[in-house]
């Protein structure tokens, strides 16, 4: 016997309780939902939480003065926020349930998958409990757990690409674009319902919409039907290995991402403020907080005569447009960086930095946020970048530390592992079982045989 199967019959022996007592590996913590040989995705995502970590110190760290450097970089940059993050973590679903499949039973799968998105959202709800307690008013517990936030959507997110996979591809793509296409016309309806007293609609907007609609289910939910399609092209690349079949997966991401960004941008220059004054279409800044990007950038008093006119739709988070141009964005972006790092196969300390600060990422999310009230207000732009460069840095070495020489105990990838393991013991058992029902069932058949 080898020692492989050793391992797993010891496994299956133990008690689960014990079971969940024996150490996690690190290479688990480290490659939790990372899809094996393309190196690209864990890039991205490292680089996608770079830059997230960016804007949230920048909103806290700059003062009054530079401020509205923040609402310039940010509406520009946020094409490396959370749609990026989400349509990331939607392809790293497609990957865990494409390499269980046949190996756990669907019941299995489904259940892993379900619980983990769970358990992201959890912890969403208690971030809500923090978030929406200091920057929004009227809204009183327990109201303020729901909130359509980053944690909360990837957690659903991975649910619903779940079961969006279930469905082929024309199916996907038709309702991915419907949602994008009706979004701004739903939110519409349901806030002027909302606005009007209507108890359904009122409901409806909460659910839907939320008290914190960062990233709220319409339109977002289309990341979901749309990023399940180009998961499977890539995962299909990764098992097929070959430079023609990756040269491919380029081609189809690349272009098709081009296509979106300059649909995005042609559909999106229609300026929006939150002023009435300003005689421009006006968005709310409770219901479209992006809006509020460009009060902060007309707060530059370097020319005191100028000031943005309006800021275009293509870049307000929850628009149709956005919706479109932040897709495209991100399939140029993974195209990119699939054809320098599993092409070309470049590699350098900088790139590997970067590739384990995307398997890291979940954590490094959750912790930063222990350090942003420590400067608030304090950086002008002199002083900004060496502090957020220098804070990224610790930021990596604390979790290296944490994850290599404490084992990730209690990171929410030690958290997920372990939720794995549980239902990757569960899926063999129920395996077992149904191995041993069937032998019984033909030792019946036979016997039964004998007797006639």
């Amino acid at each position: 016997m080898s020692s492989e199967e050793k391992e797993e019959v010891d496994m299956d022996s133990v008690p689960l309780f014990d079971y969940l007592k024996q150490e996690v590996p690190v290479e688990d913590i480290r490659d939790f939902s990372s899809p094996k040989r393309i190196y690209s995705i864990d890039f991205v995502k490292g680089f996608a939480i770079v830059f997230i970590i960016l804007a949230h110190t920048g909103s806290a760290w700059f003062d009054s003065e530079w401020i509205y450097l923040y609402g310039i970089v940010y509406a520009l940059l946020d094409i490396l926020g959370p749609s990026l993050f989400v349509f990331l973590s939607a392809l790293s679903v497609i990957f865990s349930i494409k390499r269980k499949q046949g190996v756990l039973p669907d019941k299995v799968i489904r259940s892993r998958i379900v619980t983990r998105g769970l358990v992201i959202a959890i912890i969403g709800i208690f971030f809500n409990l923090i978030s929406i307690e200091f920057t929004i008013e009227g809204v009183p517990f327990p109201l303020n757990l729901w909130g359509w936030n980053i944690l909360m959507f990837i957690g659903f997110s991975q649910i619903f690409s779940f079961y969006a996979l279930k469905l082929n591809k024309v199916v996907r793509i038709i309702i991915g674009i419907f949602i994008i296409f009706s979004s701004d016309t739903i939110r519409n309806f349901l806030t002027t319902g909302k606005d009007a007293g209507n108890p359904i609609l009122t409901i409806l907007h909460y659910i839907i919409i939320s008290p914190a609609p960062m990233t709220p289910l319409i339109p977002w939910l289309s990341i979901c039907f749309i990023s399940t399609i180009f998961g499977e092209y890539l995962y299909d690349a990764m098992i097929d290995g070959g430079k023609k079949a990756y040269a491919t997966l380029f081609r189809i991401f690349f272009y098709w991402g081009l296509f979106l960004v300059l649909y995005g941008i042609a559909t999106g220059l229609t300026l929006y403020h939150y002023d009435p004054a300003s005689g421009l279409p006006v968005l709310s800044e409770n219901e479209f907080p992006h809006i509020q990007l460009l009060k902060i950038a007309n707060s530059q008093m370097i020319i005191p005569s100028f000031r943005f006119p309006g800021m275009p739709e293509f870049l307000i988070r929850g628009r149709g447009p956005n919706m479109w141009y932040n897709l495209g964005c991100a399939l140029v972006i993974i195209a990119v960086s699939f054809y320098y790092l599993d092409i070309k196969n470049r590699n350098n300390n900088f790139i590997s930095m970067l590739k384990y600060y995307g398997k890291v990422s979940l954590s490094m999310f959750l912790v930063h946020y222990a350090f942003i009230t420590l400067f608030v207000g304090f950086f002008n732009i002199i002083f900004f970048p060496f502090i957020y460069f220098a804070f990224v840095g610790f930021m990596g070495f604390l979790l290296y530390i944490w994850i290599e020489f404490a084992g990730g105990v209690g990171t929410p990838e030690w958290i997920m592992v372990q939720i794995g393991r549980i239902g990757q013991k569960t899926g063999k058992t129920i395996k077992k079982e149904s191995h041993i029902i069937k032998e019984e069932l033909k030792e019946g058949v036979k016997r039964i045989k004998k007797k006639e």
